[in-house]
């Protein structure tokens, strides 16, 4: 449960990171620039925090990332979900969750 919670701080960091990055980029401002480097740095340590194999590690991350930039899209963009983001989402988490819950050790 702890690395699922260190998976979903990593998305958090990694969405907000790229926030930052692209304001500092588009917005012209260079203090953004900065903090997004801070915070995706900090992503990359909370990504590998649990001690699973590589390709484990980013399955299951990849959807845990999808999961929290579609909340981010629909909250704070106000975009709506397309069919094929939803359908195709939901293979991406059923893929996430069989290598969460069936895994050789």
């Amino acid at each position: 449960m702890l690395n699922l919670f260190a998976l979903l701080l990593a998305a958090c960091l990694e969405v907000g990171g790229d926030a930052l990055m692209r304001k500092g980029m588009r917005g012209g401002a260079p203090l953004a620039l900065l903090f997004g480097a801070i915070v995706l740095t900090a992503y990359g340590v909370a990504v590998n925090l649990p001690g699973w194999s590589f390709g484990r590690l980013m399955g299951v991350y990849i959807a845990a990332f999808f999961i929290v930039a579609q909340i981010v899209a629909v909250v704070f963009m106000h975009e709506r979900l397309s069919m094929p983001t939803i359908v195709g989402g939901a293979l991406i988490v059923a893929g996430g969750t069989v290598m969460t819950m069936w895994h050789v050790s």
